[in-house]
């Protein structure tokens, strides 16, 4: 059991703590490696194999393992025993084993009975073992309203203990103290945020859900995962953000300290904590962003803020100018969400933010189709802006009449001022009604007369009362029946004035909606009936240019295979002529000195075609060489 510190809220444990996650894997690894649930002779651990076994598959020193096992020990979480084997060489021979506390009770083991009285203790803890910032052991603080404990160094300045005397509450019960908004409209952002953890939440339930392991309530002391939080969102059980962050931060601690820092199942629930305090922020900077991003209803985006969002041009790098939302400042840089179809975040530095009323022939803007649907969104949302049109949820809308709201989105503030009279005269009105079924003297007329719902007149009632108190004496009937009518007729004039004037602003407006709202529609036709003709024009450019391609490729290939064939018949022939030629100039005889046509021979390979050519070609050498017989 815990001993208590000098001061009261701060606690240590000699015999729980001294184990960390990394014992808390050598627990585990050593029971698996024994067999874990087989049999009580399976379920026994020899020292000698455990070190091999750690060292093996988790990569630790033997000495480390066996500093670790003996904290383990220490801290209850294994039970050691001496036995004595039964077979084999180790018959006879004791042995040092190990178990899992607890089961020595099934099986009626009579060593283990203080560690029965051990588990007791261990259900009726009333706080935790580790820090619930760090999920390490050691010297801690302790809650004075829930399970949970801080290291000292793990708190900030503004959580630290500063009496040892006082009372000490966690940084997480201070922050549930602060009530954010109705359950209602908390359950209803919160179910959002519990979806996309059920979504994140499934590769940490393939990993493993030990919640039933025998160690599993040994270790952790409150259990708690994404259906239990869901069950907690949909019964409307949270008091505040805070409380639900508390929860998801829980769901953590409770998994790094089941399966270890470093531990894949931890790295999940890290993601998914940081994925919901993400999601947290970002309500927490516009509840109206939140809602709609996430319902997604018709023109989501279009429907203004509560405070308004600041409307600028934005330019990312290598983009042009466009439409935004400015959702916060940090230093130098802008948080924008851009209009357009994807409607994407970005931190842009300021020097390129530029505000809505520029012109926007000065930021030589490309005007594509997307930047163009991102400025109709934009124009859009102006008009919302300008006729005070904002997005209502179903309970909202519950308590108000279809007539009223109808005109509200037209004439705000003149309804705004007859909203409580007319609240107090619909409930006198209502008692009227049910008093004309009965016959009543005329001196009660006077304060069932007035049927027509109207806009009460502080100065005309004051002159009506004064009236009437000075005439009651004479004939109080008929004063009543005059100040009656000529009140009624008043009423019945500015009522009619009035709405008819409010219902002529509504026509008027209704008919520039419906002209702008005609003109948008045939805009967009008409450019994409251009759009279609461009691209219909194109691809029939594109047709004829590839028939008129294949059909002058299709002319060359026939005049090549033509010339191919002439030339192949001209040469043929030409090989004829020429052979013809070879052939006639073979049978000739040819001058040896000028190469003429011979007429006179010689000798067996010498001709002559005159006796000049004879003379000289016999005088030069032909006499050495001849072989004419002479």
């Amino acid at each position: 059991m815990p001993y208590s510190h000098p001061s009261e809220n701060v606690f240590t444990s000699p015999g729980w703590l001294h184990n960390s996650s990394i014992g808390i894997v050598l627990h585990f690894s050593i029971c698996q490696y024994g067999g874990l649930g087989k049999s009580i002779k399976s379920q026994y651990c020899f020292n000698s194999l455990s070190p091999r076994y750690m060292s093996r598959v988790h990569g630790m020193h033997p000495k480390e393992t066996t500093r670790q096992l003996s904290l383990a020990v220490k801290d209850g979480l294994i039970v050691e025993t001496l036995t004595v084997g039964c077979k084999g060489s180790k018959a006879g021979i004791e042995q040092e084993g190990y178990w899992l506390p607890g089961d020595e009770i099934a099986y009626g083991m009579q060593p283990f009975s203080q560690t029965a009285a051990k588990n007791k203790d261990w259900e009726t803890e009333n706080h935790d073992w580790y820090c619930f910032e760090c999920h390490l052991p050691g010297e801690v603080l302790i809650c004075d309203l829930c399970f949970r404990v801080y290291h000292s160094k793990c708190l900030s300045d503004e959580f630290r203990l500063r009496d040892s005397s006082s009372h000490w509450q966690c940084p997480v019960c201070r922050s549930i103290k602060k009530k954010n908004t109705s359950k209602q409209e908390m359950s209803t952002y919160l179910r959002f945020i519990v979806s996309r953890m059920k979504e994140r939440a499934i590769d940490l339930n393939k990993k493993g859900k030990d919640n039933k392991h025998p160690m599993y309530r040994r270790l952790v002391h409150s259990a708690v995962d994404v259906p239990t939080i869901q069950e907690k969102v949909n019964e409307g059980k949270y008091r505040s953000y805070e409380e639900f962050k508390a929860d998801a931060q829980l769901l953590l601690h409770n998994t790094v300290i089941f399966y270890g820092a470093d531990s894949e199942q931890a790295d999940i629930a890290r993601m998914l904590y940081k994925d919901t305090c993400h999601e947290l922020d970002e309500l927490q900077l516009c509840k109206n962003c939140f809602y709609l991003s996430n319902a997604r209803p018709d023109n989501w985006f279009c429907y203004p803020c509560i405070p308004n969002h600041e409307l600028v041009w934005a330019k990312m790098k290598g983009f042009g100018f466009w439409p935004a939302k400015v959702m916060q400042k940090e230093d130098n840089q802008v948080d924008v969400r851009f209009f357009g179809h994807h409607h994407q975040r970005a931190w842009i530095p300021s020097e390129n933010i530029q505000d809505i009323t520029v012109n926007i022939h000065r930021l030589h803007v490309k005007r594509s189709m997307g930047w163009k649907k991102a400025c109709d969104e934009l124009e859009l949302h102006q008009r919302f802006l300008r006729e005070g049109r904002f997005w209502k949820s179903k309970n909202e809308d519950k308590g108000e009449e279809e007539a009223e709201s109808s005109i509200s989105s037209t004439s705000n503030e003149q309804l705004k001022v007859t909203q409580e009279p007319r609240a107090k005269k619909g409930r006198r009105n209502q008692s009227m009604e049910l008093k004309k079924e009965e016959p009543e003297p005329e001196t009660e007329a006077v304060s069932s007369s007035q049927e027509i719902p109207t806009m009460p007149q502080p100065i005309e009632k004051v002159s009506v009362s004064t009236q009437t108190k000075k005439l009651s004496a004479s004939s109080p009937k008929m004063l009543h029946r005059s100040t009656q009518t000529s009140n009624d007729g008043v009423c019945q004039n500015m009522c009619h004035d009035k709405y008819t004037k409010i219902f002529n602003d509504f026509k008027d407006r209704m008919k520039a909606d419906h002209k702008r709202e005609t003109e948008r529609v045939v805009r967009e036709a008409v450019e994409k009936l251009r759009t279609e003709m461009e691209e219909e024009k194109r691809q029939a450019v594109n047709k004829a240019v590839a028939n008129a391609q294949g059909e002058m490729d299709r002319k060359c290939k026939q005049v090549k295979e033509k010339c191919k064939e002439e030339f192949l018949e001209e040469i043929k022939k030409l090989a004829g002529q020429h052979k013809q030629l070879i052939s006639q100039t073979k049978k000739k005889q040819w001058c040896y000195n000028c190469e003429e046509e011979a007429m006179y021979h010689c000798c067996w390979n010498t001709s002559y075609c005159s006796i000049k050519c004879q003379q000289e070609h016999w005088h030069a050498e032909h006499k050495r060489t001849c072989r004419r017989k002479r």
